[in-house]
C-alpha cells in the first residue's frame, strides 16, 4: 500500500529524498504528507531552506501533500521586508548598539501572509519563492524560476518573474480533480486507483475504484 507516510527516508536506495513532513521543527511551517525534498546534500535539512521566517512576524508556510521540491529551493518569508516607507530602508535596529531605538513595527514591514503550496504540486530545481504567495493545487514550477506572485491549480509556470505558460488540462478537468481531492483519499484507495492517477489517458480518472 506504497510507503509509511511517517518514515523520514521512505526508500533506503534514495537516501536523497526525505518525507520533510517528519523533520519540521518549526510550528510556523506545515507540511502535508508524503511530500518530500530532494536533495544530495541533506534533503532533512529542508528546513534551512526557508529563510528569514522570524517569530515574531507569525507568518506561516503551508504546504500541502503528495508535492515534489527539487534541491535548491529557496522560500522567503516576510522577515526578510524592510521598512520602505521611510527615507532609508536600513534596519538600523538589528545592528544593535543603540540603534534597536529605530525598529519599525509591524505594520511599517507590510506583512503580506502565509505562504501556501497546495498538494500534488512539482517545484523544479533553483525555484525561489517569495513571501505570500500561494500555489495551487497540481500547479508545475518550473527550474530557476522566482514565484513573485501567485500561480493557479494545474498551470505550468516557468521564469523570473515567473508566468503561467499553459494549463495542464482543460477547465472541465481541472474542476473534476480539485473536486475528488484524490490526496486526501486513504492509502489503499490511492493504491488501487494508482493506475488512472499515473495513466496518460486521462479518461480513467472518471471511473474511481472504491
Amino acid at each position: 500500500m506504497g510507503p509509511n507516510p511517517n518514515e523520514i527516508f521512505p526508500n533506503p536506495k534514495i537516501p536523497s529524498l526525505c518525507f520533510i513532513k517528519n523533520v519540521i521543527k518549526n510550528p510556523n511551517i506545515i507540511v502535508g504528507e508524503y511530500t518530500y525534498y530532494d536533495d544530495i546534500n541533506g534533503a532533512e535539512n529542508f528546513e534551512s531552506h526557508v529563510t528569514h521566517h522570524y517569530d515574531f512576524v507569525g507568518d506561516k508556510l503551508i504546504i500541502g501533500k503528495f508535492c515534489a521540491i527539487a534541491k535548491g529551493i529557496e522560500f522567503i518569508m516576510n522577515g526578510a521586508n524592510h521598512r520602505i516607507n521611510s527615507i532609508t530602508t536600513y534596519p538600523f535596529n538589528i545592528m544593535g548598539n543603540g540603534w534597536e531605538k529605530s525598529a519599525p513595527s509591524l505594520t511599517d514591514l507590510k506583512l503580506k501572509g502565509d505562504t501556501v503550496v497546495g498538494n500534488d504540486v512539482w517545484i523544479g530545481q533553483n525555484v525561489t519563492v517569495l513571501p505570500a504567495v500561494h500555489i495551487g493545487d497540481g500547479a508545475i514550477i518550473g527550474a530557476n524560476s522566482v514565484v513573485a506572485k501567485d500561480i493557479p491549480p494545474y498551470s505550468v509556470a516557468v521564469g523570473n518573474p515567473c508566468e503561467v505558460k499553459r494549463k495542464r488540462f482543460d477547465e472541465d478537468l481541472i474542476e473534476y480533480l480539485l473536486q475528488i481531492k484524490w490526496w486526501d483519499w486513504n492509502s489503499e484507495k490511492i493504491f488501487k486507483n494508482m493506475e488512472a492517477l499515473c495513466s496518460g489517458d486521462l479518461t480513467k480518472i472518471k471511473n474511481i475504484i472504491d
